[in-house]
């Protein structure tokens, strides 16, 4: 095992950043995703701070890490990806070797790993180990992203590929943080990323902002905020406010969101689901048949984790949207008895009375 770097090895090596028009005014007019909030990011005044280019890291390619041939075409879309999305890999496990080998070993299992499972190639863009190093993921990722107008359409967000890039973190971040050395390497890579494609950082997001899924950890997701931030400062341009999300709710969670999930699952005709506040057999059915039903697509993580870890009747942002009704929550019993519910529970209600918005309910039910 090698010992953990404590530096980013990156950071002292930063090369003079060149000044260009201020904004984080977002690109394209790709669909803002179901699970992120739809929004455009605000608008930076010119007077406000100088946008800087973040420097490029050292980013190990594909060949430098052994990787096999592609057993599918590449697919180069002519448009830039919308959303930087922070994955976190699971299986290994949080390994204490931080060599560069190591981190070329992981690549080399990921892509194995998805190749079996037909993806052709790994499925995301990039990977960012725990010792602090960035390698390439699905090839001709690092060209495309220095080239700055076109996107490697991968296999990391079931129904989103075409608008995301994608980074694999080393680890499993459920309940423990990332080393200090994947941290700082996420920041310049993620940094470097939106400075290429003119990014907002509003438009950095985790896996489960657009799928019903665990992934990136609870931990790492809980500071993607603190990512966004890191970024802002990296790029030379002013700190957003963190979005507004949806809840993830996992087969028996207990609580007042579960509660109110189950009154709005009634109110979409699942009268067998009962409001125990307890996420039991009958509501996780419900949940299932609702996915079954819209046919949304089982989330195609780049975790080789996922592949074997059950996430059936998680109930998160690729769900929320179905069962919260954009109306006056009176006008239906159980969707009114779902809003008293959060309301007790000391939620925040809309200000003004009238039809909620998605908005409204991520705000509820946050």
């Amino acid at each position: 095992m090698s010992s953990q770097p404590g530096l980013n090895r990156r950071a002292l090596i930063r090369s003079s950043m060149v000044a260009t028009a201020a904004g984080v005014v977002g690109l394209g007019g790709a669909n803002a995703a179901s699970g992120a909030t739809a929004r455009r990011s605000p608008t930076v005044p010119a007077q406000a701070r100088a946008r800087r280019a973040a420097a490029e890291p050292r980013i190990y390619t594909t060949e430098e890490w052994g990787a096999q041939a592609p057993t599918q075409d590449i697919v180069v879309l002519d448009r830039v990806p919308t959303y930087i999305v922070v994955h976190h890999t699971a299986d290994p496990g949080n390994s204490e070797d931080y060599s560069l080998e190591h981190a070329m070993e992981i690549c080399r299992s990921i892509q194995s790993a998805h190749i079996a499972r037909g993806f052709g190639d790994s499925g995301q863009q990039f990977t960012n180990s725990r010792g602090g190093y960035a390698l390439e993921g699905r090839h001709q990722s690092l060209g495309v992203v220095q080239g700055g107008t076109q996107h490697v359409q991968g296999a990391h967000v079931a129904d989103h590929n075409s608008e995301t890039i994608g980074i694999e973190n080393e680890g499993i971040y459920v309940d423990v943080d990332v080393p200090q050395a994947l941290w700082d390497s996420l920041v310049d890579l993620v940094a470097w990323i939106a400075t290429q494609y003119d990014r907002p950082v509003a438009d950095i997001m985790g896996h489960r902002d657009f799928n019903s899924t665990e992934c990136p950890g609870t931990v790492l997701y809980g500071r993607l905020q603190e990512l966004r931030d890191a970024v802002a400062d990296a790029m030379g341009v002013a700190r957003v406010p963190a979005p507004e999300v949806w809840p993830l709710l996992r087969p028996n969670a207990v609580g007042p969101q579960v509660r109110a999930a189950q009154y709005l699952l009634r109110a979409k005709g699942f009268t067998g689901v009962g409001t125990t506040g307890v996420l039991d057999a009958a509501t996780k059915r419900a949940v299932v048949r609702l996915t079954e039903t819209h046919r949304i697509e089982r989330h195609s993580c780049s975790a080789t984790y996922h592949s074997a870890v059950d996430e059936t009747g998680y109930l998160g942002s690729d769900i929320w949207p179905l069962i919260t009704p954009t109306g006056r929550p009176g006008e239906n019993e159980d969707v009114a008895a779902a809003v008293e519910t959060m309301r007790r529970a000391g939620a925040r209600t809309p200000a003004a009375a009238g039809a909620f918005t998605l908005s409204d309910w991520k705000r509820l039910l946050a």
